[in-house]
């Protein structure tokens, strides 16, 4: 049956997993190699041929399971051609879910519990725009219907980017189930989106009954003034579930830190004073060469064996998008990316299953382009930070809808070679529900059983349930996909 409610691809020109340029706005846009133009080019092709074999609109054969399935068989062909195959990992997904629906709901359906535990939500009419020049329009390059038809004139499409579109693109299109509303780098005067804000939105959530679905960060820059005095402010006003700091950030005329220094020791012990002591800490996706070595893991072992009691959440997992991952041999690895994580657990003692925990955002997101290099970054991170201690993130709304790095990771799987040449653990559905949702219930001190109750018949899950019925889905991503767009939104920030 035809969707009557296609406004956001009606031709159905876009593919539902979104393999592209964007950026979270923390790194420049990497070009897409030829082996991913070749399979998003693929893709298309293939989705038109099975839209017509399985009597369906192009639109509606791309937002059905067998939508994706395709486009992950793509991107499979892709990597494999060529004089250099990629091929320690695919995507694991049988030939007929690109036109059996039961087929691909068998691998890329689900019903593990989601924890993304890194979001985002900048509020489009907030206080931030007083410094915006007259004329300029930032996130009007966002692919989404609204924004692309509202005029531009007086802003007004930024209606079109608050709570209820993010509402919609995390728990309405996508299967998460709760997310920690995380924050970006800034000025204390010029932040994208405040607490205040940020916690606006949790109670827009609240209202529905979703008092379960949204957890906050609070942001702390110990490197700046003031940012250490008003975390008692926080911890009182706010539900704060982790503390959230750039190591690599600085304010002007500034320099990072280390969280073994002074500036993260005070941090750390202000955390355990005030009762709240995880630490999210963005450690990867490097700025630039301003304060390069800080957005490295080489403090995190020293740090997590000081402070046991202290839960260290690296959020990106000390990946750069410049740096390839391959093996990590002990004493032997790359002085960049995740090798320097590997190595300093392992010269601090610090062994799987402790206290330092490896988050995915944008990690994942990139690393789908890439199935070698996901192999060995999945692989290096299960292995020496432990089964248990891999986080699920997507760092959306940068990438609209999370969706499709759900799927994508649902069906991923190591290759045989690699997992017996490097050691590496198989993609079990045991595994992958712990990552996705189980693993942070531990540092974020919720219980899977009482979350999954109450949203079982909350308001979110009435109106997701309502939506699924006629869905829209707009397979558009939102941040910056080109170096001009990426230098415009930097500066926006701090």
């Amino acid at each position: 049956m035809a969707n009557e409610n296609q406004n956001q691809d009606p031709e159905g020109a876009r593919l539902p997993i979104k393999i592209d340029t964007t950026s979270n706005g923390e790194f420049e846009p990497v070009p897409l190699a030829p082996r991913n133009e070749h399979a998003n080019a693929l893709a298309s092709e293939w989705a038109g041929e099975n839209a017509k074999r399985t009597g369906r609109s192009r639109r509606d054969f791309m937002m059905s399971g067998c939508g994706a399935a395709t486009t992950l068989l793509a991107v499979n062909h892709a990597n494999a051609m060529g004089e250099k195959p990629k091929t320690g990992g695919k995507f694991d997904v049988p030939a007929d879910a690109a036109f059996d629906d039961d087929a691909a709901l068998s691998v890329l359906g689900g019903d593990e519990f989601i924890f993304d535990v890194q979001g985002h939500y900048v509020n489009p009419t907030g206080a931030w725009l007083r410094d915006v020049p007259a004329g300029a329009n930032p996130f009007s390059g966002m692919q989404n219907a609204c924004v692309q038809n509202a005029d531009k004139t007086d802003r007004a499409y930024l209606d079109c980017l608050g709570a209820d579109q993010f509402i919609k693109d995390i728990f309405l299109d996508s299967d998460t189930d709760i997310m920690v509303l995380s924050f970006v780098p800034s000025a204390r005067d010029r932040e994208p989106v405040t607490i205040e804000e940020a916690d606006e939105t949790r109670r827009i959530v609240d209202a529905m009954e979703g008092d379960h679905r949204l957890m906050l960060h609070g942001r702390v820059n110990p490197n700046q003034p003031g940012d250490l005095e008003d975390m008692d402010r926080l911890a009182a006003e706010f539900p704060i579930a982790a503390w959230k700091t750039y190591t690599q950030w600085a304010p002007q005329g500034g320099s990072g830190f280390y969280m073994t220094d002074e500036p993260g020791e005070q941090m750390i012990a202000k955390a355990r004073a005030l009762g709240i002591k995880n630490i999210a800490i963005h450690k990867g996706l490097a700025f630039g060469p301003n304060s390069y070595e800080h957005s490295l893991c080489s403090d995190i072992g020293e740090a997590a064996k000081r402070h046991p009691d202290i839960n260290f959440i690296l959020y990106h997992s000390g990946f750069d998008t410049q740096v390839t991952e391959e093996a990590f041999t002990p004493g032997e690895g790359k002085a960049a990316g995740m090798d320097v994580l590997c190595q300093s657990l392992i010269d601090a003692g610090v062994a799987p299953g402790a206290n330092v925990y490896a988050e995915l955002g944008s990690t994942w997101r990139f690393l789908m382009r890439d199935p070698d290099q996901a192999a060995h970054a999945l692989g290096k991170l299960i292995k020496y930070c432990g089964d248990d201690n891999v986080l699920w993130g997507t760092d959306s709304i940068w990438y609209g809808s999370p969706q499709d790095q759900i799927q994508a990771f649902r069906a991923f799987q190591i290759s045989d070679e690699y997992q017996e040449r490097y050691g590496y653990a198989p993609m079990t559905d045991k595994l992958r529900a712990k990552i996705f949702g189980l693993n942070a219930t531990k540092p974020y001190g919720i219980s899977m059983d009482e979350v999954k109750k109450r949203a079982a018949n909350d308001s979110v899950a009435k109106r997701r349930h309502a939506y699924l019925e006629n869905p829209d889905p707009s397979f558009a991503t939102y941040g910056p996909k080109t170096r001009r767009e990426f230098l415009n939104f930097k500066a926006l920030g701090g």
